[in-house]
């Protein structure tokens, strides 16, 4: 790729949505993100990078009439909560903005207009998607349904998760309200379209022509096109947090219509503040516009945004890199799953830095998903981090300081290891350009190794004691290998590179200086930059139940329920009472002193008049029920899956409806996951096997 002397770039990263926290998810994009920034700051790019919260649509006006709050209220705190993960995960923007903004209002309806102006927006009445019970017109993500594309369950009514093809809320088969879970009706309203099937042959002739879009993304797009492209809806029915459309009462944007615009928005809040004019990046051929998404938000990114573009008169992308997925130990992130991590979470047990270099370590121009696995993750922040380049860093440093005073007279003249290095170097601002970065970090640690076993094998320890010259410039070299890794590793780690910079006595260091002539220099004081990664109980996902082996000591007639029992249990610790629907399926002197499984977290509910404190799980296969048992265990043992640590949250009833544990073989399965206690496998009676655990 080719470098942009004396031209601008500007980066973005997909706007984080406004109504809950970041996770790991999130951060692998704006970890990549932020290394490319980085690296292009360093080697002298005029380059600005902007972002912003997504803060419109339906999902904020619910959120906050849940929460009792007003959604101006709801953004602003989350706002500030991302804000803070992002400078503790070191992401460098230089304006992080809000799409609730006036200069996000400004350009929506300027974008609007010049469309409207264009002949590409036009009004039609079309059917919506209303629910009776909630008096509301339902929006793309408060009906669910299966997919009309791929049939796949439970996909929002815009975009399928799972084949990403796009659609209208009416299309969903067997769809329901997300809020209440009745099915919705139909209802007719008036619409604004956007004229997204006139831009078909200009899409595909700017896809065709860019050389930087990833070939399997390209693919995807194309097939799109090639498929007929429909006109877009870009109005929403109130009650929607968002713009007002001029001229309606009751007539917003579309969500998707002016978060991308808040990237202009966004660059123009900065450029007001810096005495910069906004149409130098969106408006000038020789600025180049980076777009880092995830493979979720494609069709929004390479369809309509660019064609909202093309036809409003603004700049298309340079370049649209697409990362993959994040799973967590090789599952979907998920809170029932316990593979659900926020960056809070993680920033609570490691440093930030560690999963920036895991990220690097497998990011590529390629459009992969990526798994965290903690294991793995420990192995390379002890392996490659600490061991290698940690390792190389504090002992030359180190002793330079104890036998030289700290001082850089001159280098060994090895040319071979120089010159391997030098090449290694060209490879890895290849690879930071072309976005492989896990490449870059190959050769990084390719360097670092040179220069343990250069160390190592000239034993200074022992050379010092024959020719302490010798022994000087074997030091002045591998200092200089140690001042060039700390530029190399700079966009990954920035942290590490300004404190061993500061080691070394130097700052401000950029891509020019990498090269080995820092002579008759005098370094600071060394200290260990870089610590192990601890084997501590951060491996361990959380498993949404508390789950515990209870005996029933008592099983009692419910007074108003033909069909319930009301159950005594002993938990080893406390007693409780539980309201259990097993009158059909089990005598009482069959339930006694049974040896059950009971949900202990559980909020506490009455049902037909008697409190239940939780309760027994059992399987459930349509024509049989059977109870839970763990007879070789002691009363209050905990159940558990193996990975999980068990939550001490306490839960809703709908919550746990969500937790899909299922029988086989006799057997209770959470994710293919056995549930046993410390002395045996959880078994279940009478039941066949996929039976539903309840």
């Amino acid at each position: 790729m080719a470098k942009f002397k004396g031209k601008r770039i500007l980066v973005t990263s997909a706007l984080p949505y406004s109504n809950g926290s970041l996770h790991c998810g999130h951060m692998l994009e704006y970890i990549q993100t932020d290394i490319f920034v980085r690296f292009l700051r360093l080697i002298g790019e005029d380059v600005l990078f902007v972002c912003a919260d997504d803060t419109h649509g339906a999902p904020i006006e619910i959120k906050a009439a849940e929460l009792g709050i007003t959604p101006e209220k709801l953004i602003a705190d989350v706002y500030k909560e991302h804000l803070q993960d992002f400078k503790d995960f070191l992401i460098s923007f230089d304006n992080y903005y809000t799409t609730n903004s006036p200069e996000n209002k400004y350009y929506s309806d300027l974008i609007f207009e010049k469309l409207k102006k264009n002949g590409l927006i036009y009004t039609k009445d079309i059917e919506v998607t209303y629910c009776e019970y909630c008096k509301r017109t339902l929006p793309d993500r408060y009906v669910k349904g299966r997919c009309p594309k791929c049939n796949a369950e439970e996909q929002y009514g815009d975009v399928c998760e799972r084949c990403n093809a796009a659609y209208k809320t009416i299309d969903l088969i067997e769809p329901y309200c997300a809020i209440c879970k009745n099915k919705p009706i139909r209802k007719t309203s008036k619409h604004y379209f956007f004229k997204l099937s006139q831009f078909s042959n200009k899409l595909e002739s700017w896809l065709n022509k860019n050389k930087n879009l990833q070939p399997e993304v390209k693919h995807f797009v194309l097939n799109w096109i090639k498929n007929g492209l429909e006109d877009w809806n870009i109005s929403r029915d109130g009650p929607y947090f968002g713009f007002k459309i001029p001229g309606e009462e009751n007539k917003y944007y579309y969500v998707w219509l002016d978060a991308p615009i808040g990237y202009i928005a966004s660059t123009d809040n900065y450029c007001k503040r810096h005495s910069l004019k906004t149409e130098d990046y969106w408006n000038n051929k020789n600025c180049k516009i980076y777009h880092f998404i995830g493979k979720d938000i494609v069709y929004f990114h390479l369809l309509f945004w660019p064609a909202i573009l093309l036809g409003s008169g603004f700049q298309l992308p340079y370049h649209i890199p697409v990362h993959g997925f994040l799973t967590v130990n090789g599952e979907k992130m998920s809170k029932s799953r316990g593979t659900f991590f926020t960056a809070r979470d993680f920033l609570s047990k490691h440093n930030a830095e560690h999963l920036r270099f895991y990220y690097a370590g497998m990011l590529s121009k390629r459009l992969s998903d990526i798994d965290l696995n903690f294991d793995d993750f420990r192995k390379k922040i002890n392996n490659e981090l600490a061991a290698n380049i940690g390792n190389l860093c504090y002992r030359v440093l180190n002793f330079l300081n104890k036998n030289f005073y700290g001082e850089i007279k001159d280098i060994d003249k090895n040319k071979k290891l120089i010159h391997e290095i030098n090449q290694k170097i060209k490879n890895i601002e290849k690879n930071y350009y072309e976005l492989n970065f896990n490449e870059a970090v190959k050769d990084i640690l390719h360097i670092s190794s040179l220069g343990n076993k250069y160390f190592q094998d000239n034993g200074p320890w022992k050379l010092i004691n024959e020719d302490k010259v010798k022994t000087h410039k074997i030091l002045g070299l591998s200092a200089n290998i140690v001042k060039n890794l700390s530029i190399l590793i700079q966009p990954i780690l920035p942290n590490f590179s300004l404190k061993l910079q500061n080691q070394l006595n130097v700052d401000n260091l950029k891509w020019q200086d990498i090269n080995f002539e820092l002579k008759n220099h005098k370094i600071g004081r060394d200290e260990i930059l870089i610590e192990k990664a601890e084997e501590k109980e951060e491996t361990k996902m959380e498993f949404p139940l508390n789950l515990k082996v209870a005996k029933i000591l008592e099983v009692k007639e419910h007074p108003n329920a033909d069909k319930l029992y009301i159950l005594d249990i002993d938990l080893g610790n406390e007693k409780r009472q539980l309201v259990a629907g097993l009158k059909e399926h089990y005598l009482s002197d069959e339930l006694k002193d049974k040896k059950i499984i009971a949900v202990t977290n559980l909020k506490y509910a009455k049902l037909r008049g008697v409190e239940s404190q939780g309760m027994l799980l059992a399987g459930d296969d349509g024509a049989n029920v059977g109870v839970l048992t763990a007879d070789k265990s002691n009363v209050g043992d905990k159940v558990y899956i193996e990975g999980h640590e068990n939550s001490a949250k306490e839960i809703s009833f709908d919550e746990f409806l969500k937790i899909k544990l299922a029988v086989q073989n006799g057997k209770v399965y959470f994710e293919n996951k056995e549930l046993k206690t410390d002395k045996e496998s959880v078994s279940v009676e009478k039941v066949k096997d996929g039976a539903r655990v309840r």
